[in-house]
């Protein structure tokens, strides 16, 4: 039950507006609902001021459908993560305004506006191959009600590129850098800004790059204070974090 729903329950409940039987059946899904492949937690929103979010890899078409179904009826938004075009169209069948992002594998249903942030986050990827995950980052916080500014291909490789950005990656409240390979542009933009880094390690590269693991590492031993690691490839965990700094008063 979100913060909308819970509020008018207690309003109805005030007025008598309810019966005792419809309120018990209210009480019974108040927390969570058991459906079986899942239990839904309905005061993810209420607690945390997010909604429940689906991360699709492992869960079958009728799991993710029958969890969607069930958050449809409550009325709520709905972002699904690393999601393929054979998964949308069986969540189509169910809601004919789903949008599919495909470069970031995100399924988003909206179904209640989001107030949007004056101050913006900034995206920023080291090369054209980490897009993806950067793209994962930028749609997650702008579900939640970001501005965001991308910034593409400003990698170490050639760093003057990066400069000529500058003005824009400093005017952020928060930055997303994601970057494979060495995973070295995280480190060198938090020594040249006053903003905090959210470095996302992406499995992009030769084999020594050991599908991410370098640059993880990397990151994790930045020099540069102000830089924070989430998981290799996890742009939807710094489009969430990055979101919830953006917007705090």
């Amino acid at each position: 039950m979100g913060r909308e729903s819970l509020k008018i329950f207690l309003e109805k409940i005030r007025d008598g507006g309810i019966t005792i039987e419809e309120g018990i059946a209210g009480l019974k899904d108040l927390y969570y609902t058991d459906l079986g492949c899942a239990k839904l937690d309905n005061h993810r929103e209420l607690r945390v001021g997010y909604p429940e979010v689906i991360y699709c890899p492992g869960k079958t078409a009728d799991q993710v459908k029958t969890v969607v179904r069930a958050m449809l009826e409550r009325n709520s938004n709905i972002l699904a993560t690393k999601a393929d075009e054979n998964l949308y169209s069986a969540i189509r069948e169910i809601c004919s305004d789903a949008v599919y992002h495909s470069l970031a594998k995100i399924i988003t249903i909206k179904r209640k506006p989001a107030e949007i942030s004056e101050s913006y986050i900034a995206v920023v990827t080291a090369g054209t191959s980490d897009l993806p995950v950067a793209e994962e980052a930028a749609v997650t916080a702008e579900f939640f009600g970001n501005r965001v500014e991308r910034i593409v291909d400003v990698g170490v490789a050639g760093i003057h590129r990066l400069f000529d950005n500058m003005e824009v990656i400093r005017g952020a409240r928060v930055i997303v850098v994601a970057a494979g390979m060495e995973g070295a542009l995280p480190s060198i933009i938090g020594g040249l800004v006053d903003k905090p880094v959210i470095a996302v390690p992406t499995s992009v590269g030769y084999g020594a790059s050991f599908q991410g693991l370098s640059a993880l590492l990397t990151m994790l031993n930045s020099c540069a204070g102000g830089v924070c690691v989430v998981n290799i490839d996890n742009g939807y965990g710094a489009g969430y974090v990055a979101g919830m700094i953006n917007r705090l008063k």
